[in-house]
């Protein structure tokens, strides 16, 4: 799966997590349940919970009322928690080869791109920083409001 999957399967569980516990319904949050909505395998879901567990943003109860749950509140955690959580990968990637260092342009490509790439990845970063899976959270649900047909 692409980094950009990872991330967008994590913030959907976390949002999912979260409007699942806000409600009076303690049906268990299983990762069956959270496949539903994200029309997957719950093994996919189970793989990336893992992740956010060893990252502290969920948690798990075993037993029979048990399930996953956010570790904190929605409003603390930012997109950018949710980044750092998942396996370290660039935001954009260099030539899978060498360039030829004999040629102008092979010469200096890579360093320069990299240079490029670090100021894009910390633009990203301080964007992420500024949404949390609360916001997330409120847009999607306003988005379904907004398009739900009017009876």
């Amino acid at each position: 799966m692409s980094a950009n999957s990872r991330m967008s399967l994590a913030v959907h569980i976390l949002t999912w997590l979260a409007y699942d516990r806000r409600g009076t319904d303690k049906e268990v949050a299983t990762s069956q349940r959270i496949a539903t909505s994200v029309n997957t395998n719950p093994v996919v879901i189970r793989r990336c919970l893992g992740q956010l567990k060893e990252g502290g943003l969920v948690e798990v109860t075993h037993g029979r009322n048990g399930g996953w749950n956010l570790a904190r509140p929605a409003e603390d955690i930012t997109l950018l928690d949710v980044y750092r959580v998942l396996p370290e990968e660039p935001v954009f990637g260099l030539h899978a080869s060498d360039p030829n260092a004999e040629c102008y342009v092979g010469f200096g490509i890579q360093y320069t791109l990299s240079e490029v790439y670090q100021e894009a990845t910390e633009a990203l970063c301080r964007s992420l920083s500024a949404t949390t899976v609360a916001d997330v959270l409120r847009d999607t649900l306003a988005f379904y409001d907004a398009s739900a047909p009017v009876t």
